[in-house]
């Protein structure tokens, strides 16, 4: 008897639930723009050993690390494809200038450290694309560094030569 009393009070339920219509919730919630002064986005960006500062604004593309352009300072092709990577990602090419200040590290080091704090800066700037440079996983602190050496051990792990005499 009480099974067939929840039954009904359930279709009951039902009828009243349907008439009405659900708020539609956000997807998530979004950021602020965070800006300096001087229409700025700043964020810190992190590899290896290298620390690097970098300020984002809109303009033609221009990278600037360390005073020096990216072709002079990233003689490397595949450096300068890491550093432009969260503006492909987010289809951002050539819409924002960057300043950089780089310490620390060798050169492949600093250019993760550029790309993580070019990422960081832009989710600053626009906070729509968070989403979208965090699924590529540029937001991510890369945590793999150089392992130590070990006492006893030639480097981190490999031994000394074995010698039978």
């Amino acid at each position: 008897m009480a099974d067939e009393q929840t039954m009904t009070d359930l279709k009951d339920l039902a009828g009243a639930v349907e008439g009405t219509v659900a708020p539609a919730a956000p997807a998530a919630p979004l950021r602020e723009k965070q800006v300096d002064k001087q229409g700025r986005a700043y964020a810190t960006g992190r590899r290896k050993d290298a620390v690097a500062r970098v300020w984002v604004k809109p303009g033609s593309g221009k990278i600037t690390i360390n005073g020096r352009d990216q072709e002079t300072y990233f003689a490397r092709p595949t450096l300068r494809l890491v550093i432009n990577q969260p503006f492909g990602v987010a289809d951002r090419v050539g819409q924002y200038d960057v300043v950089a200040t780089v310490k620390g590290g060798g050169l492949s080091g600093q250019a993760g450290a550029v790309k993580h704090g070019i990422a960081q800066a832009l989710t600053r700037f626009e906070p729509a694309l968070r989403g979208t440079v965090k699924a590529a996983g540029f937001l991510t602190r890369d945590s793999r560094a150089v392992e130590r050496k070990k006492y006893g051990k030639a480097k981190a792990r490999r031994s000394f030569q074995f010698s039978k005499r």
